[in-house]
């Protein structure tokens, strides 16, 4: 049982370690206009995940006793990296880990872009969400999910402003019809 919990969890950290090298962008002005953000993002999950996997280990604050909730969890981040991979396959040239504007940029609004302004961001979430419930612990689950939430709205906050700077009343438009990262809710 702990081998597909293991294997799930390298998975989708090899996924986001490639993603983070693959796809930076290559403009000089990104540097600027990301504030950090990846960094703080990056140590953030470290932090977090290390944390979360140290509490899991040595309290038990279970959620429910049950292996279950551990399965449900792997669900949920198989879920969310199944949502961030559409998104980022959605913005497709667009796509960057850090904050960074084309010339030839252009509002997306279809795929799950048309429910959410940031899925990829939701996605990650989800899997974060997963991850913590996979420990079945309560501490740990709000170890790993709420500084990885903060530091993420910091991201949003930064890739909102710079994209209505950017865009204009397009991206001001967008924004009165979608919510920020779940459907119908936020």
């Amino acid at each position: 049982m702990n081998t597909l919990f293991e294997v799930i969890w390298i998975f989708w950290l090899a996924s986001e370690i490639l993603l983070n090298r693959l796809f930076r962008s290559k403009a000089k002005a990104s540097k600027e206009l990301d504030k950090n953000s990846l960094r703080i993002i990056w140590l953030t999950i470290i932090l977090s995940v290390t944390t979360g996997v140290f509490i899991a280990t040595m309290t038990n604050y279970a959620i429910v006793q049950t292996n279950l909730l551990r399965y449900t969890g792997m669900v949920i981040i198989l879920a969310g990296i199944v949502i961030r991979f559409t998104a980022i396959k959605t913005l497709g040239k667009f796509f960057t880990v850090d904050l960074a504007f084309r010339d030839d940029h252009k509002l997306i609004n279809t795929g799950l872009y048309k429910y959410v302004r940031h899925p990829s961001y939701s996605g990650s979430l989800l899997s974060f969400f997963g991850f913590g419930l996979s420990l079945n612990n309560w501490i740990c689950l709000l170890v790993v999910v709420v500084p990885v939430l903060i530091s993420f709205l910091y991201r949003i906050n930064l890739e909102e402003k710079l994209l209505l700077e950017q865009l204009g009343e397009a991206y001001a438009n967008y924004k009165k019809t979608t919510k920020r990262l779940i459907p119908l809710i936020y």
